[in-house]
């Protein structure tokens, strides 16, 4: 290579200086020479220089760059322009709903329907505050094809004071009950018309109290007294706490429960004799609780020691209490399951309340609810739509059933005609399927939907009494504008079965198995706020104007339509 550009440069240095000579003489014509090569050229590294990268001109004639000068031909010109400063657009912001901490609400409608409500609450001081409610709803009843009377009545009282401070909060509640009802269903509405009063009183004084970082978490205490015009009472009181054990660093929640129930009623539903009950639980249910990544797992059990002061006799129970969690997909999927168990302390005042129309002869004990086992899928379709699909397996030892009463032939009190319900107990096994779906758009619209299928076996008895195989609700609420407001309710219940008996001297048992049908329920209202603290309302219940029956031979009320008012004030 290096031979090749040695003998290049030769050439290129020969024909320029014959190029040149040719120039001085001026002549077109080129002569020729002969070259003669004495020795071949052998290149050598010493023979290699570098090339220079900056080239150095050997110009005869160098350009000098010629200064430029700009010039801005300004005159001074005078101006009162101010700039000024900027702002941001202005947005229009929707008020904010002012909310109000007490209320004030009464609506009358048809059936002389009277609805009242008064709810107060007052901050003291920073710390503490009080409060009171109260209501009152009755009715002159009129229901059709009932000749006895019907109406009913029912009033509350309640008051409370509270205190927040720094390590702990407390609060005492204290409330009065006056209930009155009629046991109209009588199966012959024909014989001769006698009076069916029966109301009940309540009164109950209790509290709670709460404490932040402290071994001890909350604790709540009751005490209720019920009784009704028949010479029935009854006392509950309960007890409950929860703390925490350290135990290897780490804590082990448990709750602590004491439960006692007495009571008396006048007289058996058959003879005249007092019947008494009672009977306290002592409960202690440790839990641990293990997190990890998606997988929550609580692991507990329950312990219960009942005593029946009545039978003298003492039980001890012990029930599985776990349960577990899975987020399969964040908050769009959680599957669940569990088993739970516990002792169900019954009570005269919670059958009633179920049921206004039981009997004052009723025998009160607990059930044993030996398991309750669920699996489910819960979470979120949307940011608007949730839902929450399940299933249930519960076996209950000497579960309350309610069941008519039989009709005496020779009846000595006015609940004796067939018209009063009493508690039978049987082990009772009951599977049951259940869906919800809940839509919150926003504080505009909310829809929640929710059906449950059920399927019970029975060892004793013949039919689950009074347990409906499907139950299914539809709520809505819909703010429409400003102003306007509406929602409504629906229920359905499936059958159900009863037992119609009647029993006397010279009439054989022949009891009878009843079927009461299915039926809807449709309710609806809708307001207008009138200013931000004044609105009317209207409401319409049972508006399929059904006479379905939710207990056997006690019909309900047709369509009904209710008109009032809501007040909203503060102190």
């Amino acid at each position: 290579m290096k031979f090749n550009i040695k003998y290049t440069i030769i050439a290129f240095l020969s024909l320029s200086v014959s190029f040149l000579s040719a120039q001085e003489r001026e002549k077109d014509t080129i002569d020729t020479d002969v070259v003669n090569v004495i020795k071949p050229y052998t290149p050598t590294i010493s023979d290699a220089f570098k090339i220079k990268e900056t080239a150095q001109l050997n110009d005869s004639v160098n350009t000098k760059k010629k200064d430029i000068r700009y010039n801005i031909f300004s005159i001074p010109v005078a101006s009162t322009f101010t700039p000024a400063k900027g702002k941001a657009a202005a947005v229009d912001k929707e008020k904010p709903v002012k909310l109000y901490d007490n209320y004030a609400s009464l609506g009358v409608g048809s059936y002389t329907t009277i609805l009242g409500e008064v709810y107060l609450n007052h901050a003291i001081s920073r710390t503490e505050r009080v409060g009171g409610y109260f209501s009152h709803h009755s009715s002159q009843g009129n229901i059709d094809n009932i000749r006895f009377d019907n109406n009913f009545s029912e009033t509350g009282l309640s008051a409370h004071y509270s205190q927040k401070l720094r390590d702990y909060s407390w609060k005492v509640e204290g409330g009065l009950e006056l209930q009155s009802f009629n046991w109209y269903g009588v199966p012959d509405q024909s014989i001769d018309l006698f009076d069916v009063d029966h109301s009940f009183y309540a009164g109950h004084f209790g509290g709670n109290i709460d404490f932040e970082d402290a071994i001890i978490n909350k604790g709540s205490v009751l005490y209720r007294r019920f009784g009704d015009n028949q010479d029935s009472g009854e006392n509950r009181f309960v007890l409950t706490s929860e703390f925490d054990i350290p135990i290897s660093g780490e804590d082990v929640t448990t709750e602590l429960t004491f439960d006692y129930i007495g009571g008396s009623f006048d007289r058996f539903y058959s003879f005249n004799q007092e019947l008494n009950y009672g009977n306290f639980n002592i409960g202690l249910a440790p839990s641990y609780q293990l997190k990890e990544d998606d997988l929550t797992v609580d692991l507990g059990a329950r312990l219960v020691y009942l005593n029946d002061t009545e039978a003298s006799e003492n039980k001890f129970f012990i029930y599985p209490n776990i349960s577990a969690s899975y987020r399969l997909v964040g908050d769009l999927m959680i599957a669940y399951a569990g088993i739970k168990g516990g002792l169900i302390q019954n009570s005269y005042f919670d059958f009633a309340q179920e049921n206004p129309f039981v009997s004052p002869t009723l025998f009160i004990a607990p059930t044993d609810q030996v398991y309750n086992a669920s699996l489910g899928l819960k979470g979120r379709l949307s940011n608007a739509v949730s839902y929450n699909v399940s299933g249930h397996y519960i076996a209950d030892n000497n579960k309350a059933l309610f069941q008519a009463n039989p009709l005496l032939g020779n009846p000595e009190t006015n609940y004796q005609y067939g018209n009063s319900f009493g508690i039978v107990y049987d082990d009772v096994t009951t599977f049951s399927i259940a869906g919800e779906i809940n839509v919150d758009v926003n504080r505009n619209f909310k829809l929640g939907m929710k059906a449950e299928y059920f399927t019970y076996d029975t060892d004793l008895q013949a039919e689950a009494w009074n347990l409906p195989d499907i139950k299914a609700s539809l709520f809505l609420d819909y703010q429409i504008n400003k102003h306007w407001f509406a929602g409504a309710n629906v229920f359905y219940v499936g059958e159900r079965k009863d037992l119609f008996q009647e029993e006397g001297i010279l009439v054989l048992p022949n009891p009878t198995v009843m079927t009461l049908d299915s039926f809807f329920d449709v309710n609806a209202h809708i307001g207008y706020r009138i200013t931000d603290q004044l609105s009317a309302f209207a409401k319409a219940n049972n508006i399929a104007n059904q006479d379905y029956q939710q207990w056997m031979n006690y019909p309900v009320q047709r369509i009904q339509f209710l008109a009032g008012a809501t007040y909203q004030f503060d102190f």
